[in-house]
């Protein structure tokens, strides 16, 4: 059997220097020459198994050290820091990552719990900034921010409408005449104007992509792995590039972007408000969502789109003189991660508590493709009718994992007798008493507590011990 070799110099080196050796002394006590021991150190030759044991009987080395074993530990901490996004053009292989955790293991666990402190000191910043913003002050706490960021902030700060696509699209729309539906029409139109043909592919022929244009053949290609709901607002997005280029142009100057990876990122969600627009015209919409009380339901149906398309479609009713109920919403997926965030006047999460683990956003996975309503009160005696619901990705093969996240959309309690889910309320739903996030939640005795808030010294005692699993004063 072939013998493994171990070359573990860095290793070596560590126990050396923590002796107080130097080379030449260890080894004359090895009894090998000090050039071999510096070609070890270096990691050109291995360390044989009479040395191993050598260095056992002499210096009462654990064998289990020279091995290893930390340094894949650290390697993976460097692997969490290196996979920030902000050092994503500086990414180190596996392997480099594991040399560095054996060359220099202090130094590398000093920067893992550097990168750490940084992470846990931004998100008290970020908790700090929206406890000065709920009671009133501005802040100009800043941070490194990506482009996605940026782009966020700007759309989830603003009300969720864009007039000039809205009347471009609703123009638009009358001239398309969609008699047999909007998908066809679009379609019809796409090949006559600029003679682009839409194709649907099966997932082998494109495996990782919703959408694809090609621009030699002029041709449009859609995957098989979406709904018919998530494919035509993909065709009807292309359209609307074309189509109202102009007024997406002009509400992307608008958001005043400092750089061209956010504005192209921009420009896609604002071709995808556009492909809303088209498909639900604003006067249209909002005529058929008051008569039918916002269910949601029946507006998917109405309209031929999905629940997940019609509940956006109510956070953008912010027309002036013509508005609809002012609701927000809210997207995460199984670990909590919020992946979109939008609303009349700007997501209002810091006041509604948007992270709260009691709320029902985070119970609906375990009930898909139910909706399930909250009568949700905020600390300051704040109310909102919150409604969740699980949504379902693009379609799966056999043994794969189905992508599933859950969507929330609220208002403000107030709006509660104009929608229909205002019923449940009606009918009794107790008022849940929820948050912000934990850390900026005073609540006391909360089973669903997560963390101490910064705004309250611990009150850890002996004698007495709290509900929560973090007491405070």
């Amino acid at each position: 059997m072939a013998e493994n070799k171990i070359f573990a110099g860095p290793r070596l080196r560590r126990i050396r220097n923590g002796l107080n050796l130097t080379q030449t002394a260890m080894a004359e006590a090895l009894e090998i020459s000090p050039s071999y021991l510096n070609l070890i150190e270096r990691n050109q030759r291995p360390l044989t198994v009479q040395l191993l044991l050598k260095l056992a009987a002499v210096y009462k080395v654990d064998l289990d050290e020279l091995r290893g074993g930390t340094g894949s530990d650290i390697s993976g901490g460097l692997r969490e820091v290196f996979a920030d996004p902000l050092l994503s053009g500086e990414v180190p292989g596996d392997q480099e990552l594991i040399e560095v955790a054996e060359a220099a293991p202090n130094a590398a666990a000093a920067v893992v719990k550097l990168y750490r402190a940084y992470r846990e000191q931004a998100a008290r910043l970020t908790d700090l900034a929206e406890l000065l913003a709920r009671e009133g002050h501005d802040t100009s706490l800043s941070a490194a921010r990506l482009p996605m960021d940026e782009v966020r902030e700007k759309l989830e700060r603003r009300p969720y409408f864009f007039a000039a696509i809205e009347d471009a699209a609703e123009a638009f729309h009358q001239r398309l005449d969609p008699a047999d539906g909007i998908l066809s029409a679009v379609k019809d139109w796409l090949k006559s104007e600029h003679g682009i043909v839409v194709r649907t592919l099966p997932v082998h022929a494109m495996p990782n992509q919703r959408r694809r244009f090609d621009r030699h053949s002029m041709r449009l290609f859609i995957s098989e792995r979406l709904s018919v709901h998530d494919q035509m607002r993909e065709i009807v997005q292309e359209a609307c590039l074309l189509a109202l280029r102009t007024e997406i142009l002009g509400e992307l100057e608008a958001l005043q972007l400092s750089g061209n990876e956010a504005r192209r990122l921009a420009r896609f969600e604002l071709a995808r408000y556009a492909a809303f627009a088209l498909m639900m015209p604003y006067g249209t919409f909002l005529a058929q969502a008051q008569r039918a009380r916002y269910d949601i339901d029946l507006l998917r149906v109405r309209f031929g789109v999905s629940f997940e398309q019609a509940a956006v479609r109510l956070t953008m009713l912010a027309r002036p003189g013509a508005p609809g109920i002012p609701f927000f919403m809210m997207e995460m997926d199984h670990a909590g991660n919020r992946l979109r965030r939008s609303g009349a006047q700007g997501f209002p999460q810091s006041r509604f508590g948007g992270a709260c683990p009691k709320l029902n956003i985070h119970t609906t996975f375990s009930q898909p493709s139910q909706i399930l309503v909250d009568h949700a009160e905020m600390p300051d005696g704040t109310g909102y009718l919150l409604i969740s619901r699980t949504l379902d990705g693009p379609h799966v093969a056999f043994q794969e994992r189905v992508r599933r996240t859950a969507i929330l959309v609220g208002c403000e309690i107030a709006h509660a007798e104009e929608a229909v889910y205002g019923q449940a309320i009606r009918r009794g739903v107790p008022v849940l008493p929820i948050g912000a996030a934990c850390r900026l939640c005073e609540r006391q005795a909360c089973l669903s507590r997560a963390e101490p808030p910064v705004t309250k010294p611990l009150g850890l005692d002996e004698m007495v011990t709290g509900l929560s699993a973090f007491d405070f004063q």
